[in-house]
């Protein structure tokens, strides 16, 4: 799906599937495509690649994509869940309209088919419990052996899956299993179970049921009764396809929905899993699914990440066959290429290091011009003060500066950005501890930026605020959740994922809403938190830093 939501996405497999489906004018030259997310969990950067393909497909074919809910599975599932995803869906810039679905809404049909099958002779309720059904089903190279409940007269099991239903038995003291071929070289279509008992309450359906589907007996019954017609799934449901198709060819659907399966998303320094990201969750690693270090798209919104730049992002990764490991590195390029022309540029302390300029008039205000955005003239100008005193960042100033530091120290030169050329005069250190508090500086007014009619040339340019103006900011600098060893590439919890520093902005960010992205300089590009309206304090997250490694890597 291209960034443009008008514009096709470049050609990939599954384009040429659809393409030819249409030469031969299958499913009637219909596309109907489905994401199908289970609300387990929050969604995260794997399933926006999926997102975008099923949506976008249905959009460059002048189809339909659904949402629906694969909720067979109440322990695990809950109402904020399925909230969530559909804010995420519509946050990436796509709707279902009014096709959205539930597995749920079709447990009684499900059922009733569950029935025919027993009465046809192609499943059984089995007694066997859930270890002795693992412990039978044999090995990749040895046949699994048949249940002794798999020949049970019809009748018996029919009556006993009805007995389920009617809860009469406990929690797992007996599944209804396809009757299939234990021999089969594909584990998948050993008699798998299509039933198990349940007795937690559905977040829909509440106790109506207690008995429910396994998700590859629901998944294809879905799809057929909803008319899709290209069923898009990652590639660990490739080994489940003919399961997909012998549910369907029981049913006798003709032609049936195509599952066709491409390579989910795997990026360094993250996991996808639904299972470890809850973990983290609910141990509290992180603050929430919408902690700004998770890889979930709640995550990624609060962090500031653009949806623009997450569609570029799955567009310009295309879509394979086989799995691989993008690197991160590319997301945040794509991230920095997408606010790079929208995001005003602005000065922010992080490390604030007072600098009094002494010859500068005790209450004289100058009132400078700073772009907003250099690379986007259209984006104008803004009003800059300029006082007596300013801060600097604490690492632009070196005592015994190595070569090539082109930053304040003793005696030395720089200019302020927009502002003047300042020299280093003195420097006022703490009493007990030694470390410098505060540096005394004067100013040459002949070097006004615009207007400098000093001649003087220097390498250095630092940003700045004026202590007067400047307001009082919270930043969150976040890095990696996790890092990587480079010999085994295991990875384990970065413990500086997250830096909160106080630090000093422009006093033009004072109204800033929700959201806002400014880029400070030198840092990277940052949004404002929704923990903004907590506080007396606006509250900044950094997106990405502004060093590229992407770009440099495509350099070399």
């Amino acid at each position: 799906m291209s960034n443009d939501l008008t514009k096709p996405a470049p050609s990939h497999f599954i384009k040429n599937i659809i393409n030819e489906d249409l030469k031969n004018n299958k499913n009637d030259g219909r596309v109907h495509t489905r994401f199908p997310p289970e609300p387990n969990g929050y969604l995260h950067i794997g399933h926006a690649k999926s997102i975008c393909l099923n949506f976008g497909l249905a959009a460059e074919y002048s189809g339909l994509c659904n949402l629906r809910y694969d909720d067979t599975n109440p322990i695990k599932e809950d109402v904020e869940y399925v909230d969530s995803i559909q804010e995420d869906v519509r946050w990436l810039g796509f709707d279902w309209d009014d096709r959205l679905f539930y597995a749920s809404d079709y447990f009684q049909r499900m059922y009733d088919y569950a029935e025919d099958l027993i009465k046809a002779g192609k499943a059984y309720v089995c007694d066997l419990n859930a270890e002795e059904i693992r412990r039978t089903r044999g090995t990749l190279t040895e046949p699994g052996k048949e249940s002794p409940y798999r020949n049970r007269p019809v009748e018996e099991s029919l009556d006993l899956f009805r007995r389920m239903k009617a809860g009469e038995f406990e929690e797992g003291e007996r599944v209804l299993r396809a009757k299939i071929d234990m021999s089969s070289p594909n584990m998948n279509m050993r008699d798998p179970v299509l039933y198990r008992i349940s007795y937690a309450a559905h977040h829909r359906t509440g106790t109506e049921w207690c008995l429910y589907p396994m998700y590859d007996y629901a998944h294809p019954l879905s799809d057929a009764y909803e008319g899709i017609t290209h069923s898009v799934c990652t590639l660990e449901f490739e080994d489940h396809r003919p399961l997909y198709d012998w549910t369907l060819d029981a049913l006798n659907y003709q032609p049936h929905p195509q599952q066709i399966e491409f390579a989910r998303l795997n990026l360094t320094n993250t996991v996808m899993s639904k299972r470890l990201l809850r973990e983290l969750v609910e141990t509290e690693v992180v603050d929430g699914w919408d902690d700004p270090r998770m890889p979930t798209i709640s995550g990624l919104r609060r962090r500031g990440y653009t949806p623009e730049a997450i569609r570029d992002f799955c567009d310009r990764i295309g879509v394979a066959k086989s799995n691989s490991v993008v690197d991160i590195a590319f997301l945040e390029y794509c991230i920095r290429e997408d606010l790079k022309m929208k995001a005003p540029r602005v000065m922010g302390v992080l490390n604030p290091l007072k600098v009094v300029i002494t010859n500068y008039p005790e209450e004289g205000i100058a009132e400078l011009s700073a772009e907003n955005n250099p690379e986007n003239p259209e984006m104008g100008v803004r009003p800059l003060q300029f006082s007596r005193e300013i801060y600097i960042e604490q690492e632009d100033y070196m005592d015994n500066p190595p070569k090539k530091y082109f930053r304040l120290s003793p005696g030395k030169e720089v200019r302020l950005k927009y502002a003047y050329i300042i020299q280093c005069n003195d420097v006022i250190r703490d009493d007990k501890t030694g470390e410098v508090i505060e540096l005394h500086c004067t100013y040459d007014p002949n070097t006004r930026s615009g207007e400098d009619t000093s001649g003087k040339k220097v390498k250095g340019t630092l940003h700045w605020v004026s202590a007067e103006h400047g307001i009082p900011a919270e930043v969150r600098l976040y890095d990696h959740l996790y890092l990587e060893e480079e010999d085994s590439g295991e990875q384990t919890l970065n413990p500086d994922s997250r830096i909160i520093m106080n630090a000093i902005v422009e006093p033009c960010l004072q109204s800033s809403a929700v959201g806002n992205k400014y880029q400070f300089m030198r840092h990277g590009y940052f949004s404002v938190d929704p923990d903004t309206q907590q506080g007396d304090k606006i509250v900044f997250n950094r997106i990405v830093s502004l060093r590229d490694t992407w770009a440099k890597m495509q350099k070399k």
